[in-house]
């Protein structure tokens, strides 16, 4: 029987890579896997998942002091710039993880990499790129659920740092170590965070275990 690679042997032995091992994000991404979950059900898991994501990813994202209120008395309270986010949406499967962000973070912006895999190279392809204006003083989460190869990522974060954001981080569900070894070594100083590192890629580049192609289980395509 498949098993996901164990959390420590990736995520405790390599800088900058954080497994997000929160219960309820592992009991939903079990749900997520299973092969005769409807497109329906796959969606709203994506989402709930990604909602529970966001807390951790954005654990350090920067506040500050405004003054409020209360019905008792004035006083100084941190809130969020939500503005200075930016959520990057690698094209097509990454919108599955953006509603949920969203919903913790809704005033972020949003931009967007188009990028397909070449079937015969595994090398992406970029087809559309469109940022918010003024990057360098927004802090970017790049969405893709799937870090299998790397090279899709490799390349949105690329391109992505040509407009010269304040921050970038990468978030996917599940990593294979074939895909973070490839990211890590194109982008060492941007910190991926991931649901699952599981066992490898198989001979078409698909994760195994896997919960298979992300975008056509979000839509319901082959």
């Amino acid at each position: 029987m498949s098993t996901a690679l164990p959390l420590e042997s990736l995520a405790h032995n390599a800088p900058g890579i954080q497994v997000l091992n929160h219960p309820l994000i592992q009991h939903k991404l079990t749900l997520l896997r299973e092969k005769d979950r409807s497109s329906s059900s796959f969606r709203r898991l994506l989402q709930e998942i990604s909602l529970l994501m966001a807390y951790e990813v954005t654990r350090e994202m920067p506040t500050q002091m405004v003054e409020i209120e209360t019905p008792l008395e004035r006083m100084r309270s941190p809130v969020i710039d939500g503005k200075k986010t930016v959520f990057v949406v690698i094209m097509r499967a990454g919108a599955g993880l953006l509603d949920g962000m969203l919903d913790v973070v809704p005033g972020a912006r949003v931009g967007h990499v188009g990028l397909y895999r070449n079937p015969e190279t595994l090398q992406a392809v970029e087809y559309y790129f469109k940022m918010p204006a003024g990057m360098p003083e927004r802090d970017a989460i790049v969405l893709d659920p799937m870090l299998a190869t790397g090279h899709s990522a490799v390349a949105a974060v690329t391109r992505l740092k040509a407009t010269n954001p304040r921050s970038i981080r990468f978030v996917c569900l599940l990593a294979a170590p074939e895909g973070l070894r490839t990211f890590r070594a194109a982008h060492p100083d941007v910190p991926v965070y991931t649901a699952a590192i599981d066992r490898q890629l198989n001979e078409h580049g698909y994760i195994v275990p896997g919960l298979g192609d992300a975008g056509d289980r979000i839509y319901g395509t082959k």
